[in-house]
Order: structure tokens, then C-alpha cells, then sequence
């Protein structure tokens, strides 16, 4: 795409290759794959596939382009981001369209989406410059320092559920760090990665530095997990895709390896509550991309005394919020599950709700005729060893169980591999610290839940919900260099 080029509309983009070495180019094999609007249940577009041989092509440009970027000012760096930010602003109507029609994304969440997408990549170009090391002179006779240096070659493998927002999370502080980098897009919803690749070239992002392909978790994941020449790699995903992933890695080359995996977070409702924002809250967080969040909030355990008004208020709350429609309108507030795979998914746990004998509140079916739609649903007093207060389901299924103490909910709500996420609703501050403390978890909101997260914190989980680094603030941009100390002799 020639530099000024306006990209207006779905229309006009006709791109579907690989993004190799600052050009578009078909895959090796030159096989392709569709992609289904979930609304319609009809393809929209065909995607080239890559395969091994485009990763070893990827990788080769990545590793071409390195010395050169990585010896740039990190101003220089990250004038690009800055540039990108700036392009990803002008062009928002378009990824509201691709994102709505490839993965079933209302407009309004991916107007909630793109705003934190321009202020995450312009906080990583305002802060590359702060990643720097330490001195001592503890030791007589000499002055030793510590640098950070980029790795070199990394991979990036994004979910599909906040296309945009992942490419930026893991291209931001990898590049503005002076690392290059391969990014695999999810099969289910690249259209957005693909523009990306466009706005790359329209800013003039030197050939090489970003390198994006569409493809499946095998062949194209794998061989960027396995590649001898990828010195770091960071995946958002499934908790079984990152153990694969770390096996990989250690049957290779060893490479860091960076997971954000799955969650099933509970959230805390004390009989203090502010009782209208834990309700808005709870409801917002559960419906928000149909449930398909990794930090949504599927448990809510609600103080016995304030259980039945706080769960006759969410079901009216949800049902509200969780009315079907278009997601490419603007009013629509719920849109479908990513595709057939997903929504089956969804549906086989209400299938268990239902032949348990679970008292479902609301919900509790597919949603319409047409497209891959689910109900708003609400379950009920779940046993705890239940697998719908176990697995994560990923669509908009949430469990409501009752407590008296606080030592018992913390038990409970602790009592998961899981840790990614954790709330808690109160107005006693020193329950609310005494709460956020003993949760186990990676991040813990205070009277507010998921998706609420700031750039300038690290966010990540705990147990098998996150494994070798953070996303965000400048730890973040630390996990993207390695250190090494001079010793430097007077």
C-alpha cells in the first residue's frame, strides 16, 4: 500500500497475504481459509494460511532488520508508535466494522477497545526511553553497570477475542524496546491484524521489523514456538495452547517465554456493598463481548442477607444488557459468540445446568434463529466441584452462590487454579484491603471489576493463569530486554 493511501471501508480492503518483510505476499503453500461473519453465518473474506516455510521467511526478515532497528535512538523507535496511534485513530470506523463482522464485537466494545489501544501504544513510545539499568561502586577499583538490551527476534501469538488490542500489547513494548518481531494472528478473526500490516506500512516502519501472519496454531504457532532463531515469544490464549507453547520452547531453544492464560474470577459482595455499582458492575463485566474475556467475572458470591435483591436486580440488569442484536450497530449491546466451535462450546454447559437440575435464573438457550447467539444466563447456587464454577466457559454464563463469612467466601473464591482476576464490593476499607490481600490473584478491583485495568500497572495473573512476565507498565517493558552487568576495571 503506497504511503497517503486512504483505507475507507471493507470494501476497499482487498489485502489477505502475509505481512513479510514490509510487504504483502501469498503464502508458500499458497493455501487460504475462510472467515465467517457469526451474525450471518456467511464467509466474508479468504485469509492465506501460512505455514512453516512463511515462518522461516518471517523470521529471516526479523532477523535481517534487527541490528539496524535495535541500534535507533528509542525517540526514533517509537515515532513510529507514535505514528501508528495517530493512523489507528483516523481509521477506527473500519476496525469497528472488521471487528463486528470477523468475531461479533459490538461498536460500542470496540470503541471502549480502541481507546485504551491509542493510549497503550503511545504510554510504550513515551516510555521506551525509561528502560535502563543500574551502576555500582561498591567495588574498590571499579565502576559496574547493569544494561537491558533487546533479545533480538520475538514471536507474539494473539487470542481472538480483542484483535486489535493484542496485536498492540505484545508489538508495543516488544518494538519500542528495539526488539523485531513475528506476530501470529488467531484463524478466527486476522482481518484487523491484516490492516495493521497496511497502517505498518503507510507510517514507513522500516522493512522486517514487523512481520504478521495469518494461520493455525499448527502448523504456524508451532513453528514459531519451535523456531531456533526466536529468542522470546509471549502468548494470550488457552491455558492447554501455553503449555504447549513452554514445551516447545524447552525442546528447542530454550526461549523466554511469556503466557497470559484463562481465568475464572470470582467477584465478592459484602452486605455493605454499594449495591447499584456491584450490580452494573457485575453485569457489565460477565455480557461484555458476550463473556468472551478472560478476566471476566463468571463467579459472584453474594452475602446471604442481600442475596435474593442482588440477584432479582442482575437479572433485570442482564436482561437489559443482554438483548441480541447486529453487532455492527451502533445501539447493540451484545453480539454473538465467535463462531459455531465456540457457541456449541457455550450451549454444551447449559446443556449440564439443565440436566443437573440447576436452578437457572435467566437465560439458559441460543439466542436466535440465526447466528451464533446465547442467552444472558444466570445459574444458581452451583455446587463448588462443579465443573460451571471450574472451567472457564468463555460466553456470557455467570454462577451465583450465597455466603455468611468472610473467611469462608475467601476459601471459596481461592479455591482454583486460576488467579487472574478477583473482586470484591464493600464499604468497609478495612475489609476491602484485608479482602484484596488475601485473594489469590494478579489483580483485585475494589468496589469495580473487569475489564477496568490501567496501562501504567502490571497486569497479569497468578497460579496457571500466567506464567513469565506481565502486560503493561514498565515492567512490562523490562520483560521485553535481558540484562547483562560490565565490570569495568579503573
Amino acid at each position: 500500500m503506497a504511503p497517503g493511501t486512504p483505507i475507507k471501508n471493507l470494501d476497499s480492503l482487498k489485502e489477505n497475504r502475509l505481512f513479510i518483510n514490509g510487504e504483502f505476499v501469498p503464502s508458500v503453500s499458497g493455501k487460504t481459509f475462510d472467515i465467517t461473519n457469526p451474525t450471518t453465518e456467511e464467509v466474508i473474506s479468504s485469509v492465506h494460511e501460512a505455514g512453516v516455510e512463511d515462518v522461516d521467511l518471517a523470521v529471516e526478515a526479523a532477523k535481517a532488520a534487527f541490528p539496524a532497528w535495535a541500534a535507533l535512538s528509542a525517540e526514533e523507535r517509537c515515532d513510529y508508535l507514535f505514528k501508528l496511534a495517530d493512523e489507528i485513530e483516523k481509521h477506527e470506523e473500519l476496525f469497528m466494522h472488521l471487528e463486528a463482522t470477523a468475531m461479533g464485537m459490538p461498536r460500542s466494545g470496540t470503541q471502549f477497545v480502541l481507546g485504551m489501544v491509542k493510549r497503550y501504544l503511545r504510554y510504550f513510545a513515551s516510555h521506551a526511553i525509561d528502560v535502563i539499568g543500574e551502576t555500582s561502586l561498591n567495588t574498590s577499583g571499579y565502576l559496574n553497570l547493569s544494561i537491558r538490551q533487546p533479545y533480538g527476534v520475538c514471536g507474539g501469538i494473539i487470542p481472538w477475542n480483542a484483535p486489535l488490542f493484542m496485536v498492540v500489547t505484545k508489538i508495543g513494548p516488544a518494538l519500542a524496546a528495539g526488539n523485531t518481531m513475528v506476530l501470529k494472528s488467531s484463524e478466527k478473526s486476522p482481518l484487523s491484524s491484516i490492516v495493521f500490516g497496511l497502517l505498518s506500512q503507510k507510517v514507513g516502519l522500516p522493512n522486517g521489523v514487523l512481520n504478521i501472519l495469518s494461520g493455525f496454531g499448527r502448523p504456524c504457532g508451532q513453528a514459531i514456538a519451535k523456531h531456533m532463531d526466536i529468542r522470546r515469544i509471549s502468548f494470550t490464549g488457552s491455558v492447554a495452547t501455553g503449555r504447549a507453547i513452554q514445551k516447545a520452547s524447552a525442546e528447542s531453544n530454550l526461549k523466554d517465554v511469556s503466557l497470559e492464560l484463562g481465568g475464572k474470577s470470582p467477584l465478592l459482595v459484602f452486605d455493605d456493598a454499594p449495591l447499584e455499582k456491584a450490580i452494573r458492575s457485575a453485569a457489565f463485566s460477565i455480557l461484555y463481548n458476550s463473556g468472551q474475556v478472560c478476566m471476566a467475572s463468571t463467579r459472584i458470591y453474594v452475602q446471604e442477607g442481600i442475596a435474593p435483591k442482588f440477584a432479582e436486580a442482575l437479572k433485570q440488569e442482564m436482561t437489559q444488557l443482554g438483548v441480541p442484536g447486529d453487532p455492527t450497530l451502533a445501539d447493540t449491546k451484545k453480539g454473538p459468540q465467535v463462531d459455531k466451535l465456540q457457541f456449541d462450546r457455550v450451549l454444551s454447559y447449559l446443556d449440564h445446568a439443565k440436566s443437573q437440575g440447576f436452578d437457572i435464573a435467566l437465560g439458559g438457550n441460543k439466542a436466535a434463529d440465526k447466528g451464533y447467539f446465547v442467552d444472558a444466563t444466570i445459574v444458581r447456587n452451583v455446587p463448588e466441584t462443579d465443573k460451571l464454577v471450574r472451567e472457564e466457559i468463555f460466553g456470557p454464563v455467570l454462577v451465583i452462590n450465597t455466603f455468611s463469612k468472610e473467611e469462608e467466601v475467601l476459601k471459596r473464591a481461592n479455591d482454583t487454579e486460576f488467579g487472574l482476576y478477583s473482586s470484591v464490593f464493600t464499604s468497609d476499607v478495612s475489609r476491602a484491603v484485608r479482602v484484596a490481600k488475601a485473594l489469590e490473584a494478579g489483580a483485585v478491583g475494589v468496589n469495580c471489576t473487569s475489564p477496568f485495568m490501567v496501562v501504567d500497572l502490571p497486569m497479569g495473573g497468578w497460579k496457571q493463569s500466567s506464567a513469565g512476565g506481565r502486560e503493561f507498565s514498565k515492567t512490562c517493558l523490562d520483560s521485553w530486554t535481558q540484562l547483562k552487568s560490565v565490570f569495568i576495571s579503573l
